[in-house]
This record gives structure tokens, sequence and C-alpha cells, in this order.
């Protein structure tokens, strides 16, 4: 799997596996956090977005809005610069 091999993005999309139990794969939200956080931890913007999307609802984490926002930020910042290159 991508996701044995390091790439970030994979675990995100396994993340959203387990969040959803998708594919035959057992619904866990401890999991999906798990490799949401993975993603997010190297650096990818959907992982962060989507680590973010479980502190602001509670989901498998404890609701943390600050933290919510800090992984929203970081997930917008890499969209935000290419667009105001392009500027």
């Amino acid at each position: 799997l991508a996701a044995d091999q390091g790439y970030a993005r994979a675990h995100a999309h396994l993340g959203c596996f387990h969040e959803d139990g998708l594919g035959g794969v057992t619904k866990d939200s401890a999991e999906a956090v798990r490799l949401y956080r993975l993603s997010a931890d190297h650096g990818d913007s959907g992982g962060q977005y989507l680590l973010g999307r479980c502190y602001k609802n509670g989901f498998g984490v404890e609701r943390d809005l600050a933290e919510a926002k800090r992984l929203f930020t970081l997930s917008a910042e890499p969209h935000a610069r290419e667009l105001l290159a392009q500027i």
C-alpha cells in the first residue's frame, strides 16, 4: 500500500475509509484520527484539514476549536501561497 511506503496523502485517504467504514474497512474513529495525524504530521494539507475537522467536531478526539483553527490555517497556507503567486 502507498500508506505503508510513507505516502502522506494515502494516510488521509485511508483515514476516510476508517471514518466512514468504506471498502470493507471497519468503522473506527480512533484509527481514522491516527491516520489523519500521520498525514498531517508529514505536511499533507488534506490530512491537516481532515484532522482539523475532527477537532472541530469532537470526532475521535476531544473537541478543541483552537487546534481545529490551527490545522485549518496550516492546510490553507500552501493553497493561499499558490493563488497569491498567480496574481
